[in-house]
């Protein structure tokens, strides 16, 4: 293992991420369905994770409008243009800052009381709600609008990526216009200069998308985005208490090509003044990244690797948000994937989406729904610990990032075409002791076909033994047995690094594999 045993720098080993908007869309032990936002359910969502992570970070909303009094948006001329030109009220949490409320400075003094470092996180460029920010008749934006757009947006549809285009990267502004930089960087002199922060993360994954990139470089990309966080440090530095340095965090993708197509250079950003790098599936949990090669570019800064709630999800079965069905990420794939992440240079580790496990959204398949597994967040912090458990290994339809090219899955296999899948394996303590299992799981029932498969090149024998490896609480996704085949491998096979599973359909109709898993240490 190359993990680091010391945080550098002291900084926090385990952040959480909290999206605000979860506390009114969740059903929770301090929510029930269409209450509306109050206090004491943001107060209880920093309780919730006391003791089990060190820096809480919050995201007031959507990074466009403030919830909190503010004079770069003033808050009542912006909801009274909003119902002017949508007809909507404020949502709660804007309702609760008009009526004198202060969602940051509630979440602050919170953290304070339970021994957490404040961090907000602030998304640079969200694409929520914004397909409804030229009404057409019929269109029910919904009072999330007031959150997602404002008059600036409206008034300079120029400034979009795409202007016309209601896709979401689209529908984005352009970071090549100093402008819109400007919008933003309003919102961040509010924080810094009215708020005693711990930290600031940029969240540059909400959305992925910044230029145009047929009239930008990638010289010009990276050095609109490299000046942006050089400003930002420096307010930083200008506004933090004497003798206090807050620390400046960037939610980043985990793959490499898509970090060109954002101008992110990780090496420079550090540079300017980067004290921690967060590297991210976007919202999924993954064992597919580049953590290795972004370990070596930002030497210097706590490198962290981001899990989430998910590890795949299905089409929509509905319009709209939430409506799709949704893989669960199991205690032992989170630990899994924590686990690999130290082996390849991982500081720390952070959540993202956790407490969407809970009810949300509608539409078929979504369900079992329950609590977060927070038992689980107790060994994320210890590379020992992780490197002592079970291991269960995956590839899922998980993210396809700019510039990245197709997902390993779903794979098409047709009769004598060999199909490969890589896993990229971290030992346990010791080296592997036992053997393992692999399992491919298809779109449709395999039935009387014939399969046959290889592990790093040496053939591999068929188990009838399908099930699931660990007990799973959210059934969601999961493949029946007539959708699954599986082989058992020798520990020997098993190799530190890249290992190669490759299986052939010898006689059969043609399906997709959708997911292949590799277990070992199984308890069921």
């Amino acid at each position: 293992m190359t993990g680091a045993a010391e945080i550098p720098r002291g900084a926090p080993r385990v952040l959480y991420s909290n999206d605000l908007t979860n506390i009114t869309s969740c059903v929770s032990p301090f929510h029930r369905a269409r209450e509306p936002f109050r206090t004491e359910m943001l107060e209880a969502t920093v309780d919730e994770v006391a003791g089990l992570v060190d820096a809480h970070l919050l995201q007031p909303g959507l990074g466009m409008v403030p919830l909190w009094p503010s004079k770069a948006l003033p808050l009542a001329e912006h909801y009274a243009w909003i119902r002017q030109r949508y007809g909507q009220k404020p949502d709660s949490f804007g309702q609760f800052v008009l009526d004198g409320g202060d969602v940051v400075q509630v979440f602050i003094d919170r953290c304070r009381q339970k021994q957490q470092a404040a961090f907000i996180s602030l998304r640079m460029n969200d694409a929520h709600h914004k397909e409804f920010s030229d009404p057409k008749p019929g269109d029910k934006p919904g009072s999330s609008i007031g959150m997602s757009v404002t008059k600036f947006y409206v008034e300079h549809p120029e400034y979009r990526l795409k202007p016309g285009s209601l896709r979401g990267a689209d529908l984005v502004q352009n970071w090549a216009v100093p402008e819109v930089r400007a919008q933003k960087m309003a919102l961040i002199r509010e924080l810094c200069e009215n708020y005693d922060l711990n930290g600031l993360e940029l969240d540059f994954l909400r959305f992925y998308s910044y230029f145009r990139p047929e009239e930008t470089s990638l010289e010009q990309r990276r050095a609109i985005m490299t000046a942006f966080v050089r400003e930002v440090r420096t307010l930083m530095n200008q506004t933090a208490r004497i003798g206090k340095r807050r620390w400046l965090c960037a939610r980043v993708p985990c793959h490499l090509p898509a970090l060109d197509v954002l101008g992110l250079d990780l090496k420079a950003l550090v540079a300017a003044g980067l004290d921690m790098v967060n590297a991210s599936e976007h919202y999924f949990t993954t064992q597919q990244h580049d953590l290795a090669a972004i370990r070596t570019q930002t030497k210097g800064a706590a490198l962290y690797f981001e899990l989430c709630h998910t590890i795949w999800k299905g089409d929509k079965v509905l319009k709209g948000y939430d409506v799709f069905p949704f893989r669960r990420a199991t205690r032992e794939h989170l630990h899994t994937a924590a686990h690999l992440a130290y082996a390849r240079g991982a500081d720390g580790i952070s959540l993202f989406n956790f407490a969407y496990y809970r009810q949300h959204g509608q539409g078929e398949g979504r369900g079992v729904f329950g609590e977060p597994p927070f038992e689980a967040l107790k060994a994320v912090r210890d590379p020992q610990a992780l490197a002592q458990g079970p291991q269960h290994w995956f590839i899922a339809q998980g993210w396809r990032a700019p510039g990245m090219k197709p997902l390993p899955v779903p794979r098409k296999i047709e009769v004598g075409k060999a199909a490969k899948f890589i896993f990229d394996l971290a030992p346990p303590s010791g080296g592997w002791r036992q053997g393992a299992r692999v399992r491919i799981q298809a779109d449709k029932a395999l039935g009387a076909s014939e399969w046959a498969a290889t592990f790093n090149g040496e053939p591999v024998v068929a188990t009838d033994d399908v099930s699931e490896p660990f007990r799973v609480h959210y059934p969601s996704m999961l493949g029946k047995p007539e959708e699954l085949r599986a082989w058992t491998l020798p520990q020997s096979l098993l190799r530190a690094g890249k290992n190669s599973l490759e299986v052939t359909l010898k006689a059969g109709e043609p399906v997709a594999v959708i997911f292949v898993d590799l277990v070992v240490g199984q308890t069921s």
